[in-house]
């Protein structure tokens, strides 16, 4: 006895890949790395930072740009 075969309702086109993703898996990963950049801009915090002030200061132009705000 023969096994029956599905067809697709649609046929497949040569040289198209169709991959279709959910919602969250563009979602997920861009809201953890916005997250994880607030947390390194924040400000409240950089009074725990007592590193080299050059990277200080990058880091606060990277939050002026980020943040849109006048020097």
């Amino acid at each position: 006895m023969s096994a029956r075969t599905h067809t697709r309702p649609h046929p497949a086109t040569p040289g198209r890949v169709d991959i279709r993703l959910p919602w969250w898996a563009l979602a997920l990963p861009t809201l953890a790395f916005v997250t994880l950049l607030l947390l390194i801009l924040n400000p409240a915090d950089a009074h725990a930072a007592g590193g080299d002030p050059a990277i200080t200061h990058v880091f606060e132009q990277v939050q002026q740009t980020v943040l849109h705000r006048a020097p």
